[in-house]
């Protein structure tokens, strides 16, 4: 079956529901855990009280997009689960541990719920991140006793991007607008292997039958699938400096750091019109 959303981020970047003259999809999870939470918990276990606290973060930055990390919601829900760790540990084959997470019942309906009532209440397109699949697959490489990642390549690659995009297809009934595969390196980990797009044509299948923009934030940019558009990183002195400047792009990417202070970041935002 397929479903479409009215609205996709190549439309949202070709012209931006806020009024800005370039869209801005925005990562404000460290700085709203440190400025509206104030060192509480982000709700993770609570859907509804996940919710508000993301309103009330999206009510100060006025983004055009509404970004759900769905890393960041698996990690939490899979954390001390040994049961899980256990049965991602039953076979040694490449893949088969990621596979084994991508499969968990009891996680894809906590998953599912939450991302429901998230697109339920967004007022803006929502816009999920999702691991690039080489990434998924060399982070659960290790439940197979098996350290090393040198020998996976681009056919491990699209063979995990088979799982990730049967995985996807759970979210096909939501609005969504997007689905960005995080393939960034990280506090320079020598474990990444970075991995093109064009690797991954299960999920460019599965996101063209949605209706889903794909696209898959590298080290330098942030690429759409099929589009001339490029998106650039707003650098973490953009908010921490009034001379801070901005990058060239068609649109931007912001992680706000936690550090920044709220009338500063209230004053960048003023450059980002």
């Amino acid at each position: 079956m397929t479903t479409s959303t009215s609205t996709t981020l190549a439309n949202i970047v070709s012209a931006p529901p806020s009024g800005r003259a370039k869209a801005v999809v925005f990562d404000h999870h460290h700085y709203a855990s440190s400025v509206i939470l104030r060192g509480h918990e982000v709700p993770w276990d609570n859907p509804i009280e996940y919710a508000s606290f993301f309103a009330q973060a999206q009510g100060l930055l006025k983004p055009d997009t509404a970004l759900l990390d769905l890393a960041r919601l698996c990690e939490y829900l899979t954390a001390g689960n040994t049961g899980l760790g256990a049965a991602m540990a039953a076979k040694s084959r490449t893949g088969f541990a990621l596979r084994t997470l991508l499969a968990d019942s009891d996680v894809n309906k906590a998953v599912l719920d939450f991302a429901t009532v998230f697109a339920q209440t967004a007022r803006q397109p929502v816009v999920l991140r999702i691991p690039s699949p080489m990434d998924w697959l060399i982070s659960t490489h290790r439940f197979g006793g098996v350290a090393a990642v040198e020998d996976l390549g681009p056919d491990d690659a699209e063979n995990a991007s088979m799982y990730v995009s049967d995985w996807l297809r759970a979210f096909a009934l939501l609005p969504i607008a997007a689905v960005l595969l995080d393939n960034r390196t990280t506090g320079g980990d020598h474990r990444h292997v970075s991995v093109g797009l064009d690797a991954y044509t299960p999920i460019a299948n599965v996101s063209s039958n949605y209706r889903w923009t794909l696209g898959q934030l590298d080290d330098d940019h942030l690429h759409l699938q099929a589009e001339t558009a490029v998106g650039g990183y707003i650098p973490d002195r953009f908010w921490l400096d009034a001379q801070g400047e901005l990058p060239a792009a068609d649109f931007y990417f912001a992680e706000v750091p936690s550090a920044a202070r709220p009338e500063d970041v209230l004053m960048r935002l003023v450059a980002l019109q």
